[in-house]
């Protein structure tokens, strides 16, 4: 991913340099096990560990004569690495036990960094939610006014969201946290089952159970999958925003520095350019997703079609949803909500919102449903076509006007404040 959508900390995590790296770790595990069992020397396993880590132009370098990655690695790697105890590295193993199982190690702690900036954003949506339980404004359907609502509420339901994405992203790490070290066709042929249980033990990976050469594709399809669904309920979050901080609405506007400008030819336009970064980010991981699914089926215990593509589709998956929950976090921290404008536009509608409310009062005294809505809906197009208020409307058909205010909408209100207050005593 391009360095604009990358924070540091995941771009670090898929760096040629941190691959490396976990590559040695898992070659000098395989090492030790094997020495624990009596194939391999200890001082062979002591010279592996003093090597360094193969400079990733090193690797490049051979790759260009030997055309295949791993095997390039293996040979920078044992450069620094006397011919005496080289010869024991990679004992028994093929490229995948070793590629996969740092993979898995790699993928885990990768979603770690999401699932944290997650819980961040959840603990900000309750906190802003708690904050605003009881600004109240209009609720819309269809883009409409529908009934008073308030923005604590409409915030909740979003945490509430984020809420079931960390669960599914615990799910996918669990099944992504896994290696393999059972050689070529995933049968042990030359490799004491041992080894891996040692390298998966102190990866904190658990084992495939039942490999072909490589860790099975539909666990990182699972991971991908709990990927763009969050990055659906952080477009959810950022497409609402969007549209409540529209000119004619200006119910709630993105934090801005001295420094912004929002169009080259118009000095007024405030555009909501974070929200809408956002909301275009959640279409790559939906891309990236399906792109998953397409990777699960291989060629009997392995082909190579799957490997250019997880080279591009696992670190952007990451790096762009990681991206984007955390600059959610911090658009959902700072912003401006006019609480006086949302009443505002409760008053606009000239009581109309109130209408169900009125139905439900002349239902309970007994009056026939059809006859009421006819009735109610009679004194609602008088408004819309006078500008009548909705009261006076009602008292032309002969109803009294009850119910037109907030407060009855939210008579209930608490059970959902109670379950919010649970949340966010969550740790983020």
């Amino acid at each position: 991913m391009i360095p604009r959508y990358t924070l540091p900390e995941m771009a670090s995590l898929f760096s040629d340099r941190t691959r490396y790296a976990t590559w040695v770790r898992v070659e000098i595990l395989a090492s030790e096990a094997q020495a624990a069992l009596g194939r391999v020397p200890h001082e062979a396993v002591e010279d592996m560990r003093r090597a360094r880590v193969p400079d990733p132009e090193r690797v490049a370098e051979i790759e260009r004569e030997r055309d295949h990655e791993v095997l390039s690695f293996l040979a920078a790697y044992c450069e620094d690495i006397p011919d005496a105890s080289a010869r024991w590295v990679h004992l028994g193993m093929t490229s995948y036990d070793l590629v996969d199982t740092a993979l898995g190690h790699t993928l885990a702690r990768a979603t770690d960094l999401l699932t944290g900036a997650a819980r961040r954003l959840r603990r900000v949506l309750t906190g802003r939610a708690l904050e605003h339980w009881d600004t109240a404004m209009v609720g819309r359907t269809h883009g409409m006014h529908a009934e008073p609502t308030t923005f604590g509420h409409k915030l909740a339901g979003h945490a509430f969201a984020v809420d079931r994405s960390l669960r599914r992203l615990e799910a996918a790490r669990e099944a992504v946290a896994v290696g393999t070290v059972s050689g070529s066709v995933g049968t042990y042929a030359l490799i004491d089952p041992r080894v891996e249980e040692h390298v998966c033990s102190a990866l904190g990976l658990a084992a495939e159970p039942a490999p072909s050469q490589v860790v099975a594709r539909d666990r990182h399809a699972q991971l991908l999958q709990a990927v763009a669904v969050l990055g659906a309920c952080v477009e959810q979050i950022a497409l609402e925003l969007r549209l409540l901080q529209r000119t004619e609405v200006r119910e709630v506007e993105e934090a801005r520095t001295s420094a912004y400008q929002g169009s080259s030819a118009m000095p007024h336009k405030r555009n909501p350019t974070t929200s809408e970064r956002l909301c275009g980010l959640a279409r790559l991981l939906r891309g990236y997703a399906d792109t998953a699914l397409e990777n699960v089926a291989l060629w009997h215990e392995r082909d190579l079609a799957h490997q250019s593509v997880e080279r591009v589709i696992l670190p952007d998956s990451l790096s762009v949803g990681h991206f984007q929950v955390t600059k959610a976090a911090e658009l959902v921290a700072s912003l401006t909500v006019d609480a006086d404008r949302m009443r505002a536009h409760i008053d606009q509608t000239d009581g109309l919102v109130y209408s169900s409310s009125v139905l439900a009062g002349l239902l309970g005294d007994g009056m026939e449903r059809e006859h009421a809505y006819r009735s109610v809906q009679a004194a609602a197009n008088h408004t819309l076509a006078t500008g009548e208020h909705f009261g006076a409307s009602l008292a032309k058909q002969g109803i009294e006007p009850a119910g037109l205010g907030p407060e009855r909408f939210l008579t209930h209100h608490d059970v959902i404040r109670t379950r919010l207050e649970k949340l966010h005593e969550l740790e983020d």
